[in-house]
């Protein structure tokens, strides 16, 4: 069992008087605003784990730093996920239920975002996620408006797909997705943008996770002689279908997402097996000087720059959008926070870029928080719509060539 860590920032006293009133707060320490980091440190999630929970750590101690939130410093509280919906689910529990946090943030895939939703909504708390599934965006998940989705959704990533399939010429494109919310929701996502082309998806297939081959799954797409193969995948399964592929020896060109076609992908299989292979994956707002605050932390706590982890640039702005909306409402009430979050992030207002910035500009007037992992625009469910990077595995390394706006 994954050991839980308690975290203070800001050196925070003792705990004062509780207060409790369904769908506005949790206990809550007077003075105080609890965070729960509820990020993969294991699993498949693990590459981004640590680095989305040091993020949500490192953005509260600037916070803080500052001055705090509507007059209130933020602690901060990290489980991990285990990557699993089980595990998540017992997680989110402790959190809510015990270590008495006001907000849920970091869940990554859509299964455990999925199975956290309805403990924050039960609780009347704001659930801030980096998961894709389209139903995270309405009812029954969405159905309080308390979910924040810092990650493109699935359809979304289909559309990139799509374009990056008409981009490099390809005519014959079929998909293999993995069992569960996110994977479908990308191959499904490709499908309807592909066929909304005119183009048509030779063969599709579903396969089971956990298994030791997915040679007749693979048989099965290979058999319709596809040009490309578009995968709803993560790294485990990917592993093992790539090395059965390269066995076949039957040409073919494969787009997968970034969290299955990572540099782990490259050490596990070796560079010849996915020479050539497309990695897609949301890109971060590098122009924006947010995104140069988060990638100076995240240098100086993991020692790799930024980019390696468009995750915690996510989980940075999560903190940040949390802390000018309390200060918006000068409060930390969840449903004054959640009337503000669209104030601050979407424009019209005055553009800024950090937490200090942001709240002495609020003295004056409405702001636009520009976010490291995105312009944080959040539409009426809740998504943004991030860019796309176009990685290209050659030579072992994945380089971008370009990058996909939708």
């Amino acid at each position: 069992m994954t050991t839980t860590r308690r975290h203070f920032v800001g050196g925070l006293g003792a705990a004062a008087g509780l207060v409790a009133a369904p769908g506005i707060l949790r206990a809550q320490t007077q003075g105080v605003y609890r965070i729960g980091a509820l990020c993969p440190v294991t699993g498949s999630g693990s590459p981004f784990g640590s680095g989305m929970q040091k993020m949500i750590g490192v953005a509260a101690e600037i916070v803080n730093a500052a001055g705090g939130a509507a007059g209130r410093k933020l602690e901060v509280q990290y489980e991990d996920t285990q990557t699993s919906p089980q595990a998540a689910v017992l997680a989110a529990k402790k959190l809510i239920d015990v270590n008495k946090v006001q907000c849920v943030m970091g869940t990554w895939s859509s299964g455990v975002s999925l199975a956290v939703v309805p403990l924050t909504n039960d609780a009347g708390m704001i659930l801030m996620n980096t998961s894709g599934a389209p139903a995270l965006s309405t009812p029954p998940a969405n159905a309080k408006g308390l979910s924040y989705r810092y990650q493109a959704t699935n359809d979304r990533f289909g559309r990139a797909f799509a374009e990056i399939c008409v981009r490099e010429g390809y005519k014959r494109p079929a998909t293999m997705a993995f069992n569960n919310a996110s994977g479908i929701g990308n191959t499904e996502g490709f499908r309807k943008a592909w066929e909304a082309k005119g183009g048509k998806v030779v063969e599709s297939v579903v396969y089971e996770p956990n298994q030791p081959t997915y040679r007749s799954e693979l048989q099965k797409v290979l058999a319709a002689n596809p040009d490309v193969i578009v995968t709803g995948s993560y790294l485990a399964d990917t592993t093992i279908f790539m090395r059965e592929w390269f066995q076949t020896g039957q040409p073919v060109k494969w787009i997968m997402p970034g969290w299955a076609a990572s540099p782990d992908l490259v050490k596990a299989v070796g560079p010849d097996v996915v020479e050539g292979v497309i990695s897609v994956d949301s890109v971060s707002n590098e122009n924006a000087a947010s995104y140069k605050a988060y990638d100076e932390a995240y240098r100086k706590a993991m020692g790799q720059p930024g980019q390696a982890n468009v995750y915690a640039a996510m989980t940075w702005d999560m903190v940040h959008v949390l802390a000018l909306a309390m200060e918006a409402a000068n409060s930390a009430d969840t449903q004054a926070i959640n009337a503000k979050i669209r104030e601050i992030a979407n424009p019209p207002g005055q553009q800024v870029y950090s937490f200090a910035e942001g709240k002495e500009a609020l003295k004056k007037g409405k702001i636009n928080f520009e976010g490291a992992s995105s312009v944080l625009d959040f539409d009426q469910y809740g998504d943004v719509t991030p860019d796309f990077g176009v990685f290209f595995i050659e030579g072992g390394a994945l380089k971008r060539r370009y990058v996909v706006k939708i």
